[in-house]
């Protein structure tokens, strides 16, 4: 089994800032989702809180604010996912060297 260690080291070092903001944008959009409701409840005519709150949730401004959620979760956890992919490929690397180490000192 072949594995590139440096290319999965590479590709954490160099993906580290992307999943940062990934997650930044993940967090941002769930905390701007509380604020587009509250914008849009504002702007309700209807009457009461529950009015106002179903109102907001069946607005297009808040269904684009989940929409850009989903997509804020998605490249966040996809990130997240390849991250963890790169560890997991150093770890069983990791593993490898230490058999092979021990192999050696078997055959000395």
């Amino acid at each position: 089994m072949k594995i590139d260690i440096e290319k999965a080291l590479d590709w954490m070092r160099d993906n580290a800032p992307k999943l940062a903001s990934a997650k930044a944008q993940m967090i941002f959009e769930t905390e701007k989702r509380k604020s587009v409701k509250a914008d849009l409840m504002q702007r309700s005519t209807e009457k009461t809180e529950s009015g106002k709150e179903s109102w907001a949730y069946a607005h297009p401004e808040y269904a684009q604010q989940l929409q850009d959620l989903k997509n804020a979760v998605y490249e966040y956890e996809l990130m997240r996912v390849q991250m963890v992919a790169c560890e997991l490929k150093c770890e069983v690397w990791r593993s490898l060297e230490s058999s092979a180490r021990m192999e050696v000192k078997a055959h000395l």
